[in-house]
């Protein structure tokens, strides 16, 4: 199954809640929903996952956790490596 921006949660300045309630409403009719951040929200990235299974456990589980780094041009034109997450939660089988 190919992800579109449905099944996708961006992380960004929201209040933390904010994404947990999105990713809840989300698993309510998608198998799988991935929370992408990067840079300095991957630890609210973290938190969301976390928050999300505890609250739904044990009908969902995290099924894949990536991590990488991005290549970005800053403001002032220099390059910078950005640290990126990819958590994927989907619904436990039984």
């Amino acid at each position: 199954m190919s992800n579109n921006s449905n099944d996708i949660i961006f992380i960004g300045k929201k209040p933390l809640m904010t994404y947990v309630t999105s990713t809840i409403v989300q698993l309510a009719t998608k198998p799988i929903v991935t929370i992408k951040a990067r840079g300095l929200t991957t630890a609210i990235a973290i938190d969301v996952a976390q928050l999300v299974i505890r609250r739904t456990k044990p009908a969902f589980e995290i099924s894949n956790v990536s991590i990488g780094s991005e290549s970005l041009v800053s403001s002032d034109g220099r390059n910078r490596d950005v640290s990126t997450i990819d958590i994927s939660i989907k619904r436990t089988v039984g």
